[in-house]
């Protein structure tokens, strides 16, 4: 953190992780301990400070596989937040949806992830503050980052206090906007509650406006590029997902370069 940041990349493959990593640079925030400490309201940027790693990105993450979490530790050094989210869709959860979402956090921990990150909402707005304190004590002792579903909070205000008075170490957000440029307002607003930073759907083309007029440390995108694929034989008559889903012979992985720019961007601003 000598540089006053850190650059958070979302991945879902063990190729995304590690040109994550090579993009950027190792290092982890800590914000102080105990059940009241203000979380870090994060950015959604790039870089490779930190990995989130997800299946799904489609649907905005959700819980990856055992084996990809596994594979991913023994290919990076930097730390790795696991998603846990069971489903794509709202962050209502049911009984057992919250049994899943408890069982993949044992399953985090036991093969090695430094940090969870989870968000649950009840049906008016609201977070869930039943549920996220059970699943925060299964997540014990590890950091937990309260993911997107904060953009779909009724008044992320009180919201954000809320989750203060839980205990997560940090908040991801596009100030409840399309993006981290379009809620930089509320975003200042949050940074100014917390007195640390926020975010959302950061590129490079507004990276630097959205730092500029914010106070944000911590900046999290996926920074990806199309790949072609390596398949000679193609079928171009199937499809493997539903008609919004991305097409089977192009795949989308972090891009080096892509961090590296987040990176300098960031560097020269901060």
């Amino acid at each position: 953190m000598d540089d006053g940041f850190l650059m958070e990349v979302c991945v879902d493959s063990v190729e995304s992780a590690v040109n994550a990593e090579r993009g950027g640079k190792a290092g982890a925030l800590g914000v102080g301990g105990g059940m009241a400490a203000a979380p870090v309201l994060t950015c959604l940027s790039a870089g490779a400070g930190r990995i989130e790693l997800c299946a799904g990105l489609v649907e905005g993450g959700t819980t990856p596989s055992m084996g990809l979490l596994q594979v991913v530790k023994q290919c990076v050094r930097v730390p790795v937040f696991v998603m846990i989210r069971p489903r794509g869709g709202d962050f209502l959860y049911s009984d057992r949806e919250v049994e899943v979402m408890k069982a993949d956090i044992r399953l985090a921990k036991l093969h090695g992830a430094d940090g969870l990150v989870f968000g649950a909402l009840t049906e008016d707005g609201r977070i869930d503050t039943e549920l996220c304190t059970a699943l925060l004590a299964v997540c014990r002792p590890l950091p937990v980052t309260f993911h997107r579903a904060f953009d779909m909070v009724h008044d992320p205000v009180v919201a954000l206090e809320t989750l203060i008075s839980l205990g997560f170490e940090r908040v991801l957000t596009s100030g409840c906007d399309s993006s981290a440029l379009e809620g930089l307002s509320l975003i200042k607003r949050l940074a100014e509650q917390v007195s640390a930073p926020l975010g959302g759907g950061i590129t490079e083309r507004n990276l630097q406006r959205i730092l500029e007029g914010s106070t944000a440390s911590e900046f999290h995108c996926s920074a990806r590029s199309a790949r072609d694929s390596g398949m000679k034989f193609r079928n171009p008559n199937v499809a493997m997902g539903a008609s919004f889903s991305a097409p089977e012979y192009s795949i989308k992985v972090a891009d080096v370069a892509k961090v590296r720019t987040l990176n300098a961007i960031a560097k020269n601003i901060l």
